[in-house]
């Protein structure tokens, strides 16, 4: 059932399940007031579902998940889980740091993916509430985790804070901070499956990626080099119709079968927010707009929905059904070289604080970005 809008920021909480340890696992459910409603629960930092109004001011669900905590815990293919402790893939899970070689999780064939098996989106967080008005944004959830030392090989105790805002423009912003107590990588992000239409099929939607580059893949996915999208299907520097890119017959398109590629983006990695993406549904109208402080993204189309999984709005997931817009640093990049400004570094050491910030800009219909 669709949260309805209040008339003012709100957050509420509730039981979502339990662990099999029999830790509970809650739901918190922000509304900004003004038709924008997050809900997430503390394992995983999983986003349950994001409730936005079309032109005619029908809401849905426009994020791919499950009613219940035992798909979440058994068949999740990372809907909606904070990534962590390394978005995306490691080739062969190693790196080489300070001349010690580490041997990481292996989850994704020879490689190491979205921190293995034991990733940030497959751990119970704690959860505080913060505040309208603190730090300058609208209601927040402050989610908190500390993965001990080894935790997935990764080396170092690393204490996490994600948190999740929303404001009255109508934007949904994710804080995440990292700090360590030995050298290490990291590399955070969120993995979302959107849909905004609601349902369906979403490859009938308008992607714009801010990017002139992109790093092609071997077999697992790993970057072999980098790439101009000229004229090739990866080019979505203006925006375009998924679904048409899909059946050209590119090498790229073809190993991946579809999507699962990394933009190196055009905006200057300064720690601001720059705009990464866009994304629109042209018969609802709704539209999303991504900014963030990252060098890179991940445009993944949900290439191996198989129909397999139910949602929670009772519909079988397909092929192309949801699509995730993932800033991050590039993947593999422990095994480049820091100094290649194509590749800014993942390095993380004792007494620096990791930041990083995306924000989801929503509009069309009722709210938000004009026109």
């Amino acid at each position: 059932m669709a949260a309805q809008p209040s008339a003012s920021p709100t957050i509420s909480r509730r039981e979502f399940g339990q662990m099999p340890d029999g830790r509970p696992v809650h739901e918190y459910t922000l509304d900004n007031g003004a038709g924008l409603v997050l809900s997430a629960i503390t394992y995983g930092g999983i986003v349950t579902a994001l409730w936005l109004p079309d032109g005619a001011g029908r809401r849905a669900n426009v994020v791919l998940g499950f009613d219940n905590l035992r798909d979440y815990l058994e068949r999740n293919p990372h809907f909606g889980v904070i990534v962590g402790r390394f978005g995306n893939r490691i080739a062969r899970g190693q790196f080489t740091l300070d001349g010690h070689s580490h041997q990481l999780d292996l989850n994704d064939g020879p490689n190491c993916l979205h921190g293995g098996a034991s990733g940030f989106g497959t751990r119970l967080w704690e959860a505080e509430i913060e505040p309208a008005g603190l730090a300058g944004h609208g209601p927040a959830l402050l989610l908190r985790y500390t993965s001990p030392d080894g935790e997935g090989g990764f080396p170092g105790t690393m204490a996490v804070k994600v948190r999740y805002s929303l404001t009255a423009e109508q934007t949904w912003r994710i804080d995440y901070e990292a700090s360590c107590d030995k050298p290490t990588v990291v590399n955070l992000t969120h993995h979302d499956y959107f849909n905004l239409a609601g349902r369906g099929s979403a490859m009938s939607q308008r992607l714009m990626i801010a990017a002139s580059r992109y790093t092609e893949v071997d077999g697992g996915r790993i970057p072999t080099g980098i790439a101009s999208v000229e004229g090739t299907p990866f080019d979505f520097r203006l925006p375009s119709e998924i679904e048409p890119r899909l059946r050209l017959p590119h090498p790229q398109l073809l190993s991946a079968r579809g999507f699962d590629h990394n933009w190196l983006l055009d905006h200057p990695f300064d720690g601001g927010l720059h705009l990464a993406a866009s994304l629109e549904d042209p018969l609802s109208g709704r539209k999303m707009e991504i900014h963030s402080s990252e060098p890179a993204l991940q445009f993944y189309s949900g290439n191996f929905l198989d129909a397999s999984l139910v949602g929670s709005g009772g519909e079988a997931y397909r092929q192309g059904d949801g699509l995730c817009l993932e800033t991050q640093h590039s993947p593999d990049s422990p095994n480049h070289a820091s100094t290649d400004p194509d590749w800014p570094s993942t390095l993380l050491r004792l007494g620096e604080v990791y930041r990083s910030c995306t924000e989801h800009r929503f509009g069309g219909g009722n709210i938000g970005i004009p026109g």
